[in-house]
């Protein structure tokens, strides 16, 4: 009878909260309905560029930051055509891309006219520093993945390259995320790259410590977030194979920190298609275990098969999987399956995968049982924040509560997180919605904050400005 009377409770709680959120929905203004969505407890995000989820400002004063550390940067404010493009020692380099960013070391070794194309990043004027920072950014209605794969990262260019930088990236990165209830991070990193003041090659070792001691510093910890390193490959690159395997030993010799090896960059270039990889794979499974796959597959227009294939490679996680709704067959498959795919609803507007949301895919896969998660991709270049992706979801897709709650629990329990930290992670994650469920049937609003400062995308699409 105990029993009975418990089950009666929970079940007639769990009523009450959803008939609370289903009211909210009906009734609620849209301010009132994202300060429920940003106030409650959230679980991961599992598909995030570490630079590319760097704002503008971020980046700005980070690099000036590292002017004690002997780094300095300069970026290009004009054009003086000051040599002939089809002829001169920049073979492919962007000369007329404004705003690329260089390592002062660079700008010494530039011509007397080229050095007046470019200023110090810290004697921009108003103008220039406005021009600088929109320049990272999406936003203009015309500029889409032509603008975001052709000219935000050559721009970024020597800002990437420094070690520091990434470390405090990471560290706002998991303090915002914590502020909106999230609990872990699983970012992507590039290893290798990092440069020293004088443009010479760090060892990457070193870099690496320099990211994973960060996490370590009592702000990082107080922020509540839990972070791992995925590590990146440029899929389309002519030595992607070599890289791949440089990769993959590493990661599977220092499983601490690094938990998966992703393959990134655009889809549309035939030289990064799947299959490519499939024996280079095989081999490196011969020698090395405990390696995950979380790979970006189906972000492009056309059909293909290219999120099936990407499954045979080995991945556990799909990166965006927009086109996986062409394949009937890798669909049935992945009903109730072991494999994730990882929702970006906001980068896929932002870059014409889809001109609409009624056009997304993602609740034909929530609803159909196809794991999901909703991640953000490179927020820091969308302007925005997971809060915001929920949003979306809710407002273009009318979640229920219970929906809202799996697409949190799905982004811990299909994280590369080791098993124990899973375990913790889920249980804090249950305990706090248990909590924060409770609340909100008892005061409704009245115990929330205040609505938090949105940014650039939720108040453009949605008017949600603070």
């Amino acid at each position: 009878m105990k029993k009975l009377l418990a089950i009666i409770c929970i079940f007639a709680s769990q009523t009450a909260v959803a008939d609370w959120f289903e009211d909210l929905k009906q009734s609620g203004s849209p301010e009132e309905i994202y300060r429920a969505l940003y106030y409650m407890p959230k679980g991961g995000d599992l598909h995030n560029h570490l630079s590319g989820s760097n704002f503008s400002e971020w980046w700005y004063e980070l690099a000036l930051e590292q002017r004690e550390r002997g780094y300095f940067y300069y970026t290009k404010v004009k054009i003086e055509n000051c040599v002939d493009y089809g002829s001169n020692q920049y073979g492919s380099d962007p000369y007329y891309l404004m705003f690329r960013n260089i390592m002062a070391v660079e700008y010494e070794a530039l011509s007397d006219c080229e050095k007046l194309e470019y200023k110090r990043l810290e004697d921009l004027n108003d103008k220039e520093k406005a021009a600088w920072d929109n320049s990272l950014r999406l936003d203009k209605p015309y500029e889409g993945r032509d603008e975001f794969f052709g000219t935000h990262w050559p721009r970024i260019n020597a800002l990437g390259w420094n070690p520091w930088i990434q470390a405090e990236t990471l560290y706002r990165n998991m303090h915002a995320f914590g502020t909106e209830g999230l609990s872990y991070l699983e970012t992507q990193v590039t290893i290798g790259n990092f440069r020293n003041p004088d443009g010479s090659i760090m060892p990457p070792q070193e870099g690496v410590d320099i990211l994973t001691e960060r996490l370590n510093d009592e702000d990082a910890l107080a922020t509540g977030v839990t972070s791992r390193f995925q590590v990146s490959v440029l899929r389309f690159h002519p030595s992607a194979e070599e890289m791949l395997r440089h990769i993959y030993k590493y990661v599977s010799e220092n499983s601490d920190f690094f938990v998966a090896v992703n393959m990134v960059g655009r889809e549309d270039n035939d030289k990064g298609y799947p299959l490519r990889f499939l024996q280079a794979l095989r081999e490196l499974r011969q020698q090395h275990s405990g390696v995950k796959l979380s790979i970006h597959a189906g972000e492009v227009d056309e059909p293909n098969h290219h999120v099936r294939d990407t499954l045979l490679l080995g991945a556990d996680r799909i990166g965006h999987g927009n086109n996986l709704i062409t394949d009937d067959d890798t669909m049935l498959m992945m009903r109730h399956g072991p494999y994730l795919v990882e929702i970006n609803l906001i980068s896929n507007l932002l870059l014409n995968y889809v001109s609409d949301y009624s056009e997304h895919p993602f609740p034909e896969y929530l609803r159909t049982g196809i794991p999901v998660a909703l991640s953000t991709d490179d927020r820091g270049m969308w302007e925005s924040t997971m809060t915001d992706e929920f949003y979306v979801a809710v407002t273009e897709f009318n979640l229920s509560w219970d929906e809202i709650k799996l697409l949190s629990r799905n982004s811990l329990q299909y994280s590369f997180a080791e098993a124990d930290l899973k375990e913790r992670l889920l249980r804090d994650f249950d305990n706090r919605m248990q909590k924060f469920e409770a609340r909100m049937e008892k005061y409704g609003l009245e115990r929330l904050g205040p609505m938090p400062e949105t940014r650039q995308f939720i108040c453009n699409r949605y008017q949600l400005c603070n």
